[in-house]
């Protein structure tokens, strides 16, 4: 259900062929230099990453990226801690990934921030002994691929779109005598100053004002666990279209983080907040070898005017787990409505704006570039959206919780079958629909259902005309099977269940198979699910 990768660390293996033969080519990389201490409250005029802007032979190889702007100098707000929100923020921890680094910060009121450095080192996810090296080296490089102020300009962007969103400020921290043990470490540098979504955010209309945003981890184990904790599936969807409108390939479970709200079921309703752009507008391929390597590597996909169609599944290989199962009951309407509003909502207009948000040396040098690509793009979303349906629609697999489900298929037209998931109530309640959608032989190659935990029915209704393979994963608990009275047509069908051997009531009517199996952790209960698929 969920997969993850770490920043540019499967570059790492195409680099070793591509690295030492070209050795002799690129000179060291020389260091940023070391600001004086600064005094607060004033304007500094610095480039983000003047050590990018390499020669002629070296951009043949290597890329042209974005090392222009890395170079170019701006003046940028020196802040001090002290006094940059009322009552100052106070250092609590440092992070990040093996790119970035974080510091996290908490003001008076118990709110947090956090500072995420402008300028990121690859080489961390290196072994030490080629970090010095000319892998490492190259490494550090390819920094360039990312532009240093595109998470700038797409809070606009992302308020146009429906998408909830951060609200970075540019800024340059001093030697801050504010950072006290983190001093040495993160002082004289640009950052990216921004809230952080997690806790009571009920104050912070970008994070639809929810008063408990939570992990990843936390989400997913709820979903898993309860039936009427679910995500809403249109609004991840439009967040999702969002990032392929960017160019955001690196959309793992760690990058989002989710406003719950109360239910009148009391159950609970996530809605999905991106954050971490640092691979949006990437441009990697404009080089002799990056272009090979994006080649080996589909997800590595540049921000051109046109978003790949041939190969929307490499542009989100990243969450496609994620999507398999949180879009599972959407049809191919839901697709086209969400792109159709957002490609209205994405206005000449809106671009512009987003655009300017930007210092004047960085206009002169990107705007006319992203003005052509954020237009072109939006008018692609919803042929984007169309082909992100079919790759999602070919094989689908639907999990139920650890509270008992009721799977129902029934038939629905010509080489169609319909699937009901229903919350199983006690007592005398009526069951109550989690979600249903009719798959169709032309779209969906194999359709698998996940009972998980709980005691779970699969009920088979009248005879689907569905000639592609269904499976049912009976999981931990005791299950059962219903089928019509007239068994013999459902040999025309293709439903296949299988049978942990642990108490379940699976009669062998015919025309239905029941196969005995072990269950691997992705067939057995939430625990088992989220561990195989990594949904943390």
């Amino acid at each position: 259900m969920f997969a993850t990768t770490t920043g540019l660390r499967p570059f790492i293996n195409c680099l070793f062929f591509l690295a030492l033969p070209l050795a002799a080519c690129t000179s060291p990389v020389a260091s940023a230099p070391i600001l004086p201490a600064i005094p607060a409250d004033s304007v500094v005029t610095i480039a983000a990453g003047p050590q990018y802007a390499r020669g002629a032979v070296h951009q043949f190889f290597w890329g042209r990226h974005y090392r222009k702007v890395w170079a170019q100098p701006i003046r940028v707000p020196v802040i001090s801690l002290h006094n940059v929100v009322p009552g100052g923020l106070t250092p609590l921890l440092a992070g990040g990934s093996f790119q970035t680094k974080n510091l996290r910060l908490v003001d008076a009121g118990g709110k947090e921030y956090v500072l995420r450095s402008v300028d990121k080192d690859a080489t961390k996810a290196l072994p030490a002994r080629l970090q010095k090296g000319p892998v490492g080296r190259l490494m550090k490089d390819q920094t360039s691929v990312i532009h240093p102020y595109g998470a700038y300009i797409v809070p606009a962007l992302a308020q146009a779109a429906g998408v909830f969103h951060t609200n970075p400020r540019l800024v340059y921290v001093g030697d801050d005598p504010a950072l006290g043990i983190f001093r040495k470490e993160y002082a004289n540098a640009l950052y990216l100053l921004e809230e952080r979504p997690e806790g009571d955010q009920s104050t912070v209309a970008s994070f639809g004002r929810s008063a408990k945003v939570e992990s990843s981890r936390k989400v997913f184990t709820q979903m898993l666990l309860h039936a009427n904790h679910r995500v809403a599936a249109r609004q991840y969807l439009r967040a999702r279209l969002f990032d392929m409108y960017l160019g955001d390939w690196s959309r793992r479970e760690d990058q989002w983080r989710w406003a719950s709200f109360p239910t009148a079921e009391g159950g609970m309703r996530y809605e999905a907040i991106p954050r971490d752009r640092d691979h949006a507008f990437f441009k990697f391929d404009d080089g002799l070898l990056t272009h090979i390597v994006a080649w080996i590597k589909s997800n590595y996909q540049s921000f051109h005017e046109d978003i790949r169609l041939s190969d929307v599944a490499g542009l989100n290989k990243a969450a496609l787990p994620m999507d398999k199962s949180l879009l599972v009951y959407l049809s191919r309407r839901d697709f086209q409505e969400v792109a159709d509003s957002m490609r209205v909502n994405l206005n000449n207009v809106v671009i512009d704006r987003a655009i300017a948000q930007w210092p004047p040396e960085i206009l002169a040098l990107s705007q006319d570039e992203f003005r052509r690509k954020l237009r072109h793009r939006r008018d692609q979303l919803p042929a984007v959206a169309n082909k992100f349906y079919e790759l999602l629609a070919l094989e689908v697999e639907v999990p139920g919780t650890d509270e008992p489900e009721r799977f129902v298929l029934e038939p629905a037209g010509t080489g169609q079958i319909q699937l009901s998931v229903y919350r199983s109530q006690a007592r005398a309640a009526a069951d109550s629909l989690i979600g249903r959608r009719t798959f169709r032989a032309s779209e969906t190659q194999a359709l698998r259902l996940f009972g998980l935990g709980g005691n779970d029915v699969l009920e088979v209704r009248g005879i689907p005309d569905f000639d592609e393979p269904v499976s049912f994963y009976d999981g931990a608990g005791q299950d059962q099977l219903q089928t019509p009275a007239e068994t013999a047509a459902l040999a025309k069908t293709r439903i296949t269940v299988y049978d942990s051997g642990d108490g379940n009531g699976f009669a062998a009517p015919k025309g239905v198979k029941v196969m005995e199996y072990k269950p691997a952790a992705q067939e057995f209960d939430a625990a088992g699910w989220l561990l195989r698929h990594r949904l943390y």
